[in-house]
């Protein structure tokens, strides 16, 4: 599945419109589209539903998951919980993602009170392994200085050669000229736009009328008295004009789309823009100030005005400051205005590269998982596993606290070995609490149980009452065997103990699996857009070229069991046939032998590591590689 990334570059760039147009291009490419806005950004005044969310329910019959809280997302990072915060989210777009073919994920706007939007959607973009679409909207400003304020904002994101940030659309283009003329003249500015890596991927023209307000927002907004509805619904306010002059010098400003605010004492131009409705001008309305009405004779006598739908407004304020408020008036769409959320999306529509993203969305990719998905998925799989724990370092503080989130989280049932008393003062002493069912073993109250059942298992050894009673003294020991007597399904330490302490009692008690001549370690590497696996730099220092291939299978089994395709790379100070040396044929030997045990696994070596892990430096140094 292909997942775009909205972002804008800064605000008021008409992120919303620009979803609502993109979900109808591709829409109309026959692809099945979702929509995901992480992060609700309520405008002041703003009720029920996140806008864009719900413009795009009630225009294209979607059900996109509802977004967070700003106040929760807040929260979180106040508090540190970016990794928490994200994993919330990944949860929310594999909700969005069930059953489409592309994605369009609407990023967060920067605000005076939301300066962290850019990093936040840094992360976003990262954690969904999406591809990043730049919003802008030129203003004022040579076309050199708009390419280097596009360019800066791409540089967030990896830069515009990065494959990933695909190129911007301009909204709210100003400019007299055709987009198509505008366009190239930008291209001619910009050599952002000539590389080829960074596109334009549309030019959409402003366009007053597409911010027209219905004559009932303006009465919500003025909180007005309504004298008479007609056709407050559907007619829209382009202009507005305050007449404090003659009705010889009004007679001309009387055009459709206009809302006329006057004081309701101005009986002459009451009467002025009733006959100018009465022959057929569709006036957004007429909006009374100062509180005061007009006459009911008057009123009677512009009774074919009324009928005809002209919508008619009165306030308590005064002209002056009425129109400020009405200067103040949100140019987002409204939710419930469906008329222009339709003619809003089409327009956007057509003035996208359509023909371009299509052909993206149909372009094969290496899908990476990413760390938040990595984490997401891991808690999941925890989750509906429900698996008993055991730590045996457990009084040590950040193992307390790890086994009181997990507990809180449903991730595993832990088990901490130690004393209650010391558990208790442990949490009392760094701020948190245990939570309740959370469960707490003394060793010495169930150390003896583990004797017997250690000697038989090492009578091999010739261990006797005595010495298991010993060796039973250490935590680490009694987790093992609870975990060799099938008590509890996993044991976790090493925040105090060594790496050796922790893994000697398990092959002495449990041994290795059947077909396994060694024990390897591997590590989860977490970088910023992708997750890798690192195996053996622990367990093993000088391994063998059967031990090396034996390693790079179990690295390989451990990636695919969390999720990871496995693809090793064996790596060695020289790529291919580059070199030669003992460790070199060591690694080509092991390589043949791990190919040789399983033949469906996609394995090279010898590798460099920067030929490993780069794309660009693996064409140079082993472009025969895969």
């Amino acid at each position: 599945m292909q997942t775009f990334f909205i972002a804008p570059t800064d605000f008021g760039v008409g992120l919303t419109s620009i979803s609502l147009g993109l979900v109808r291009t591709l829409e109309r490419a026959g692809l099945k589209v979702g929509f995901f806005k992480p992060i609700a950004q309520p405008h002041p005044g703003d009720i029920g539903p996140e806008r864009s969310t719900e413009l795009i329910a009630r225009t294209h019959g979607l059900t996109p998951p509802t977004p967070l809280g700003l106040a929760h997302v807040e929260r979180m990072l106040g508090d540190g919980q970016l990794d928490e915060l994200l994993e919330e989210i990944i949860s929310l777009y594999q909700e969005a993602a069930i059953g489409k073919d592309v994605l369009i994920v609407e990023g967060m706007v920067p605000t005076r009170t939301a300066s962290y939007a850019a990093r936040v959607n840094l992360h976003l973009a990262k954690s969904l392994d999406a591809e990043v679409i730049l919003v802008s909207a030129p203003e004022n400003e040579v076309l050199t200085e708009l390419s280097g304020r596009v360019e800066l904002q791409a540089q967030l994101f990896g830069g515009p050669k990065d494959p990933k940030v695909l190129g911007v659309i301009l909204n709210k283009v100003r400019t007299d000229e055709s987009m198509e003329v505008f366009s190239a003249r930008l291209k001619e500015h910009s050599p952002l736009l000539r590389s080829g890596d960074f596109r334009l991927l549309g030019c959409i023209p402003y366009q007053p009328e597409l911010n027209a307000p219905r004559t009932r927002d303006v009465a919500d907004l003025l909180g007005a008295q309504v004298l008479n509805a007609g056709d407050y619904e559907t007619r829209r306010m382009s202009k507005i004009i305050l007449c404090a002059r003659t009705v010889l010098n009004t007679l001309q400003l009387l055009k459709p789309g206009v809302l006329v605010v006057t004081p309701g004492d101005r009986d002459d131009i009451i009467l002025a823009v009733s006959l100018a409705a009465m022959n057929g001008v569709p006036l957004a309305g007429l909006l009374l100030t100062s509180d005061t009405k007009p006459d009911p004779r008057l009123m009677e006598l512009c009774r074919g005005a009324l009928q005809a739908g002209l919508p008619v407004l009165s306030v308590s304020t005064g002209s002056y400051d009425t129109a400020n408020q009405l200067n103040q008036l949100n140019k987002e769409i409204p939710i419930d205005d469906r008329e222009r959320a339709q003619i809003i999306t089409d327009f956007v529509a057509g003035h996208l590269d359509a023909n371009w993203l299509h052909q993206r969305c149909g372009t094969p990719r290496e899908m990476r998982l990413t760390p938040a998905v990595f984490r997401y998925q891991l808690i999941q799989r925890a989750q509906q596993a429900n698996k008993r724990i055991v730590l045996p370092e457990g009084s040590e503080p950040l193992t307390v606290q790890a086994a009181a989130i997990c507990h809180a989280r449903g991730i595993a049932r832990c088990v901490l070995l130690a004393k209650p008393e010391e558990v208790l003062a442990v949490a009392k002493a760094h701020g948190f609490e245990l939570p309740e069912g959370l469960e707490i073993l003394d060793p010495d109250l169930i150390r003896g149980r583990y004797v017997e059942p250690m000697v038989a298992l090492r009578k091999t050894k010739s261990i006797n009452a005595p010495m298991a009673e010993q060796q039973l003294e250490d935590t680490v020991v009694i987790g093992t065997m609870m975990l060799a007597l099938d008590e509890v399904d996993g044991l976790v330490s090493g925040v105090i103990h060594s790496t050796a302490n922790t893994i000697r009692p398990a092959l002495q008690l449990i041994k290795t699996a059947p077909g396994c001549t060694l024990v390897s370690s591997v590590f989860f590497m977490l970088f910023p857009e992708q997750v890798l696996v690192y195996g053996d730099c622990v367990m093993n220092p000088h391994p063998s070229a059967s031990e090396l291939a034996e390693i790079a299978l179990q690295s390989a089994d451990s990636a695919a069991a969390f999720g990871i395709t496995p693809r090793v790379a064996m790596i060695s100070y020289s790529s291919g046939e580059s070199a030669s040396g003992e460790e070199v044929e060591k690694v080509r030997e092991a390589t043949l032998l791990a190919h040789e045990a399983q033949h469906s696994l996609l394995i090279d070596g010898p590798l460099q590591y920067d030929a490993a892990a780069n794309e660009a430096v693996a064409r140079q140094l082993a472009p025969d590689s895969k």
